[in-house]
């Protein structure tokens, strides 16, 4: 069993910045690639920003220069810098990971529960 537990989300002004993290636990034997994916009310989910076991980073167009993505793999948890935020920012911020929970076993994706950025003055 793998669980990914979020935190971080919240009300801010424009302007401002928060950070999501995302930790993972359980049977993890290699965690491949963690990252966000975002849904706001009334919209297709959408990728935010990726991050590789290797450091390795992607972002979605309109969040970069304005966050950073970063991974601890000694603790399994990666972290969402989210700087200069703006209302269309406004959704539920969703991490994933992919990894492999054995040796022999297959790349599975996991998610987190979700957690509500909103960005209102």
């Amino acid at each position: 069993q793998v669980q990914l537990v979020e935190s971080g989300g919240g009300l801010v002004q424009p302007g401002g910045s928060l950070r999501l993290s995302c930790a993972a636990s359980g049977s993890i034997f290699r965690l491949t690639i963690t990252g966000w994916y975002r849904q706001a009310p009334g919209k297709e989910r959408e990728l935010v920003a990726l991050i590789s076991s290797g450091g390795v980073t992607n972002y979605a167009e309109y969040v970069k220069g304005r966050f950073a993505i970063s991974g601890d793999n000694a603790k399994n948890t990666a972290y969402l810098q989210m700087n200069r935020l703006k209302p269309e920012d406004r959704a539920v911020y969703s991490c994933f990971c992919n990894l492999k929970s054995g040796y022999d076993s297959p790349n599975v994706d996991h998610w987190g529960q979700g957690t509500l950025v909103t960005v209102s003055s």
